[in-house]
């Protein structure tokens, strides 16, 4: 027997953002004394409490002014945000699937944007 389950949407999310839904996930489920956490939903909650250091509002502006670069699309943008590469090498395994590459300004230009956040 096989279960499909049916794909009603998709949206990114930055990790402030995630962060802000898992706690109230966590608080619905601690209300609920017969409702048992499971390891992933705990394992997700650690993580974006250990990764997640901007306001969903700051990680929000963060993609904004990602998205105004030219070569930076909203999935982009988001992986972005929530790796906050350092320098080129880590930027450049975020575009490493892409059809193009940046050049060292276009890189620069978004480590600039980054270096406004981290």
């Amino acid at each position: 027997m096989t279960i499909f389950k049916e794909k009603l949407g998709e949206e990114y999310l930055t990790l402030a953002e995630t962060k802000d839904i898992l706690a109230d996930l966590e608080r619905e489920r601690a209300a609920d004394e017969d409702r048992e956490m499971r390891y992933e939903l705990a394992r997700a909650i650690e993580h974006v409490n250990r990764f997640a250091t901007l306001t969903p509002e700051e990680s929000q502006e963060f993609v904004d002014e990602l998205l105004e670069l030219e070569k930076v699309d909203e999935p982009t943008a988001y992986k972005i945000a929530n790796t906050l590469p350092q320098d080129r090498d880590e930027l450049r395994a975020i575009y490493a699937q892409e059809r193009f590459s940046l050049s060292g300004d276009e890189l620069d230009a978004v480590l600039d944007v980054v270096a406004k956040y981290a």
